[in-house]
């Protein structure tokens, strides 16, 4: 084995931190103009310089409404401004919005335009900074812009604000530990001397699944001679969209579909013949928290596969050669990247960690909404009613509608689409939607595959999430994003695949006026 390969920016999750102001570095004082009033926030100083010494670039992203309202005058703000940095250290850069909540600009919190302009100055991708803000609205414009929402609560923070919230720490010294420490969840592990192997990578799943498999497969294809990826009927899809991917494979794994097959011997014994005669050198497990690999890794080790990698809670015994540990609270997609660099495959120099797929991009992104009312778990699909409503008050809007669904869905698709929509119900298979959703400029969808390929395009979502399964694994990954609906629900973290609640609570209360809201926020000129 050789050593672990140094840990370069492709292998960090983050570049830049963007700090609220008030109430998050200094303490809030209503329509503040005297520097002398400025008071640092407990442990400021020192969390700052951590996160610099780490390399990261520190912003300040605020909402100021004080100037425009006219209680502060712009000289008095950067008075301010200045004294913060007198005590805190120097920020890379200041973004402020100094407008009213009346004046409908782009940049005032929770739109993202403060956030994509810091990205933009500070020459990195919205999705590689952390928003460290006390209130949602941070958070918001953290997800609108792609990128991660830190909270750190105060007195002043709603509570239902804080149960939303995917991320939280207790004061700033924390989230400077919570940054510093998933910066090491892509740490390279020890890679195996000699030539370029045949990897055999397994993702027994959804097509969503797959898609968000896709970061660390390409980390994978960088270093690997061939790369071949097992996947189950509902990820082959998928598996064909995307990149570095040599060779593909299908089996219905019985440990992890939801509704299995038997385990039939003659299958297993003919999955184990097709790996052998393949010549696989190792193999590398992903899974979902909840799934267990052993069972696959033992069919690999009666394939002869010398190496397998896999997370693991369970003791694997003789089963894994590299047994991977990873936060409980990883979005999927850095689950997955983390297996592969402690595999020995860190992602590539200029890699940025996003889904990506094969499709080309549109050459422009146009002002059509698509809505996909429907998801393989019932539970995780807009309620049929409300996707009604919301078509229509898209279209009253003056947005073009197109409506997707699978065959199976032809006669929700049909409903929802109504007259004021147009119906591709039954007629895009997984290639043909994302193309249709790279030209488009918005995807209003629950939690389904469809959510993960607009993100795999770089299409913003409106994601009425059913909280069935946690919203910081399975949210929009590295793309712009609003999430509707109530995070607290009776149905949290229950798994469910049908609803057994009167009315679908959790999302039945999401109305088309707050759909309207998100599609206008997500598509807003980001000037």
């Amino acid at each position: 084995m050789s050593n672990p390969r140094p840990v370069t920016s492709a292998n960090r999750l983050f570049d830049a931190v963007l700090c609220d102001r008030d109430d998050t570095l200094i303490a809030d004082v209503p329509r503040i103009a005297d520097p002398d009033r400025v008071v640092p926030m407990p442990g400021a100083r020192e969390a700052l310089d951590r996160l610099r010494d780490a390399g990261l670039r520190i912003g300040v992203v605020s909402n100021q409404s004080a100037i425009g309202l006219g209680h502060t005058t712009p000289a008095q703000a950067r008075a301010v401004n200045a004294r913060v940095e007198q005590l805190l250290g120097p920020f890379d850069t200041w973004q402020l919005c100094p407008h009213t909540p009346d004046d409908g600009c782009g940049c005032r919190k929770p739109a993202p335009g403060l956030v994509r302009r810091a990205a933009r100055e500070l020459g990195v991708a919205p999705h590689r900074c952390v928003v460290v803000g006390d209130i949602g609205t941070d958070l918001r414009a953290a997800a609108a812009a792609g990128a991660t929402g830190l909270l750190v609560p105060t007195a002043r923070t709603v509570a239902t604000e804080i149960r939303a919230a995917s991320y939280t720490a207790a004061d700033l010294p924390a989230a400077a530990d919570w940054i510093l420490g998933r910066q090491d969840v892509l740490r390279p592990g020890p890679t195996v001397d000699g030539a370029p192997r045949h990897v055999l990578a397994v993702r027994a799943d959804s097509a969503g699944d797959v898609l968000l498999t896709g970061p660390a497969l390409r980390a994978v294809a960088a270093r690997a001679a061939s790369l071949t990826l097992l996947t189950g009927p509902l990820g082959s899809a998928a598996a064909a969209l995307l990149p570095g991917v040599t060779r593909r494979l299908e089996w219905r794994t019985p440990w992890i579909e939801h509704d299995p097959p038997p385990v039939d011997p003659s299958a297993v014994e003919r999955l184990v013949r097709t790996v052998r005669d393949l010549g696989v050198d190792e193999a590398i497990v992903f899974t979902s928290f909840h799934q267990s690999p052993l069972p696959t890794a033992l069919l690999l080790r009666l394939a002869g596969v010398g190496r397998i990698s896999a997370i693991s809670d369970d003791y694997p015994g003789a089963l894994l050669d590299v047994r991977h540990h990873v936060p409980d609270d990883l979005p999927e997609a850095q689950r997955a990247r983390s297996l592969a660099a402690a595999a020995g495959y860190p992602a590539p120099d200029g890699d940025d960690g996003r889904l990506r797929t094969v499709l080309p991009a549109a050459e422009r992104r146009g002002e059509r909404v698509v809505v996909h009312p429907g998801a393989s778990a019932a539970a995780r699909g807009i309620p049929r009613k409300r996707a009604v409503e919301i078509v229509r008050a898209l279209a009253v809007a003056g947005h073009d509608v197109v409506v997707t669904g699978g065959p199976a869905e032809t006669e929700l698709t049909a409903e929802v689409a109504g007259d004021v929509a147009t119906d591709l119900g039954g007629q895009t298979d997984l290639a043909a939607l994302g193309r249709l959703l790279a030209g488009s400029g918005c995807l209003v969808v629950g939690n389904t595959g469809p959510a993960h390929l607009a993100a795999a395009v770089g299409t913003p979502v409106v994601s009425l999430y059913a909280p069935t399964v946690p919203f910081a694994r399975w949210g929009p990954y590295a793309v712009g994003h609003v999430r509707l609906g109530d995070p607290d629900a009776p149905c949290r973290d229950s798994r469910a695949f049908t609803c057994t609640l009167p009315g679908h609570p959790c999302l039945a209360e999401v109305g088309p006026d707050e759909v309207l809201a998100a599609v206008g926020l997500l598509t807003r000129d980001p000037s």
